[in-house]
């Protein structure tokens, strides 16, 4: 007799109009940052999600129209029957599986500067483009001809779509990124005619768009609805009460209800300001509007959370993004009982950092992601060892880490030695900072791992120099030592050290994640790294009671983090707690009692008084024992030495994705074929040339 497992409702199939969904995990259309620029990898990609179990997976938006784009952002496009291929592609590679193929059709309006097209952008009624930035552009007020426009362009790539293979078909309101959501605001929406005004001539649009959908493909495709449940902007926006009204006008029309928040950020809120499960208020009571399956997000990483929430009759089915970008194979784990194997996400955003700078998708805790395709790397299997030559890793941060579990699954002997008592490097130190304890996972995964690998022996407290490595006889030693940040200013801004006199107590952030704290009341943080370590840390210290100044050189706090969408989280946090921030300010000297700064525009000069100052600048790398190693090559032969190769933040201090990253690389290339400098070490897609 079998043992029931509490996860079996997980597993369970959903009918969703005229198609079966084999289990209730959905992974629900998220970008990637690669669109029609690479979409051989982008099926791929979605292919190996498929390959992992998610019964269905969707496309990101797909652009239905040239009179409406996103230019810069690279999404999908169906604008004719030239896209057709390129989306069928995604498809077969998704069905390949045994998965639903879901796409998103989409029409920005209001959203869409239209860079590119240079068509005049649409939208209810003509206002300024509402995108992520201020483009000195305005939209347009649709007459009664673009509406009936937009409907029949609507339902023409409904039908290439179908056309195309994809078996859920969407008609998209959400996010405060479509044009539908755009008609449903009262703020966006100022119309005096049949589609403005009341609530329901407000959902008027919606209601056609779905009927004119399920018409042209609703017999073999299903038609399922995305909508944001509320902006979390108070009487300003869309209200979870307002919203449920809405459905309550078209509850039954649908195959299927995908409920999210608006605005992205808020719906793909990182784990520094959100835990799982945060959208749960907002969902629950949809289903009891509709008896069509109820699909939401709320980066769930946790089985048990899942299961949960459909025996409550919250959700029909997990909708996951960024839980599916960590692990792509979460599924089969559930079903095979290995939860201890799952990679879970940590939250920190850097998977949407593709979309807004226009590169392909990465992952902290999956290194493979956008990798499927160009570089043939998948996050579940890797060839075996091509030699018996062992390898010795030196530093058990997130790169050494990656690389000894990525080795030993390979089948290599691998030495894994830490001159600390602790796993994890950095990510061990930086999970203990506020907010960013989810960040631990990328050791935790890692850790689980090489305690199931038997031919990776694990040395805590070894510190290693250069005559204890040659003495070690390995022939192939990996140097990932991790980096150390600067006392000196120098970063983005300084590239030159200022004075610091005599007396001066100046800290960095390894000092305080070493827990020496700043003697004296008043610190100012000094950010030219421009993430998340300046915020954090001033968050640290307010909360520690210190009065804290925090002063940059660029226009606003953690700048860099609105590509992860956390900056204006970090500032209004920073506020809330009294934390006084300096923008458009250098800083040229640091005295025992003040830092002398002045305006990056005018020069104007000014004091602030300081009994201490934190820098958080740059970072350098901690590279002195491969550079002894280096400098000792003729002991080599002697020692059995081959080769010396640094990796992560030891080779070029960044991002914590960049490290894990760079660990997997130097597993999947060693011992392969050599890397020429000369040629392109990853496939690419070539624009192909029309007369």
């Amino acid at each position: 007799m079998s043992v029931e497992s509490p996860y079996d409702i997980l597993l369970e199939p959903v009918a969703i109009g005229p198609v079966t969904a084999k289990n209730r995990f959905y992974q629900v259309p998220h970008c990637t940052g690669m669109g029609y620029r690479d979409p051989t990898a982008l099926a791929h990609m979605r292919g190996v999600k498929a390959e992992g179990g998610w019964a269905v997976v969707c496309t990101e938006q797909v652009e239905f129209h040239w009179t409406s784009e996103i230019t810069p952002f690279i999404e999908l496009r169906l604008w004719d029957d030239r896209d057709v291929p390129m989306l069928a592609k995604m498809a077969e590679h998704i069905h390949a599986h045994g998965a639903l193929a879901g796409l998103e059709l989409c029409y920005n309006g209001a959203h869409g500067p239209n860079f590119y097209s240079r068509e005049v952008p649409m939208a209810p009624t003509g206002r300024t483009i509402a995108s992520f930035s201020y483009e000195p552009v305005q939209a347009r007020t649709m007459d009664k001809q673009d509406i009936r426009n937009v409907r029949r362009w609507h339902k023409a790539a409904a039908v290439r779509a179908k056309r195309a293979g994809y078996d859920l078909i969407y008609v998209y309101a959400g996010h405060g990124l479509s044009f539908l959501h755009h008609f449903l605001s009262r703020e966006f929406n100022q119309r005096r005619d049949e589609y403005g005004g009341s609530l329901e001539n407000r959902t008027r649009l919606l209601k056609e768009l779905l009927t004119d959908t399920r018409e042209a493909v609703g017999d073999t495709c299903a038609v399922p609805c995305r909508l944001s449940m509320d902006e979390l902007r108070g009487e300003a926006g869309l209200e979870k009460a307002e919203t449920e009204d809405m459905i309550g006008l078209v509850a039954e029309v649908p195959d299927l209800w995908d409920v999210c928040l608006a605005g992205w950020e808020n719906d793909s809120l990182s784990s520094r300001f959100g835990e799982e499960g945060g959208q749960e208020p907002f969902i629950a009571g949809v289903k009891a509007l509709t008896t069509k399956p109820v699909v939401g997000v709320g980066r769930y990483t946790s089985p048990d959370r899942m299961a949960s929430i459909v025996r409550k009759g919250i959700v029909d089915l997990i909708g996951c993004a960024r839980p599916s970008i960590a692990d792509p194979f979460l599924p089969r784990k559930v079903a095979e009982g290995r939860l201890e194997d799952i990679r879970e996400c940590i939250g920190c955003n850097i998977c949407v950092s593709g979309d807004f700078t226009m590169s392909p998708i990465r992952c902290t805790q999956n290194p493979t992601m956008g990798e499927e395709w160009r570089r043939g790397w998948h996050p579940e299997f890797i060839r075996r060892q091509e030699s018996e030559k062992p390898v010795l890793i030196v530093g058990a941060g997130p790169a050494g880490l990656e690389a000894a579990q990525a080795l030993g699954k390979r089948g290599y002997e691998v030495t894994l030695a830490e001159q600390r008592r602790e796993l994890g490097g950095r990510v061990a130190r930086e999970c203990r900072l506020p907010g960013l304890a989810a960040w631990g996972r990328v050791r935790d995964y890692r850790a689980e791992q090489l305690r199931k690998l038997p031919n990776v022996a694990l040395y805590l407290e070894s510190q290693l120099d250069a005559e204890t490595v040659l003495e070690f006889g390995c022939p192939r030693v990996v140097i990932a030592t991790g980096a150390r940040w600067r006392g000196d200013v120098v970063g983005h801004h300084r590239t030159a050290p200022v004075t610091i006199e005599n007396g001066a107590q100046v800290l960095t952030p390894d000092d305080l994640m070493e827990n020496r704290l700043p003697e004296g009341p008043r610190v100012v943080i000094w950010d030219d790294d421009h993430y998340y370590m300046g915020g954090v840390l001033a968050e640290l210290l307010a909360d520690k009671g210190f009065d804290t100044t925090y002063v940059t050189p660029a226009s606003e706090a953690c700048t860099w983090s609105r590509h992860t969408m956390e900056q204006h989280f970090a500032q209004t946090r920073m506020l809330e707690k009294g934390i006084a921030i300096s923008a458009f300010r250098t800083l040229s000297r640091i005295s025992p009692s003040a830092v002398a700064l002045s305006c990056v525009h005018t020069g104007r000069a000014e004091e602030f008084e300081a009994d201490a100052v934190v820098l958080v600048t740059s970072r350098t790398p901690s590279d002195e024992l491969a550079a002894n190693l280096l400098r000792q090559r003729e002991r080599w032969p002697d020692a059995g030495l081959e080769s010396v190769d640094v990796i992560g933040d030891a080779l070029a201090p960044a991002t914590i994705a960049h490290a894990v990253y760079a660990g997997r690389r130097y597993a999947e290339e060693l011992d392969g074929p050599p890397v020429s400098t000369d040629e392109v070490p990853f496939k690419r897609e070539l624009a192909e040339l029309i007369a």
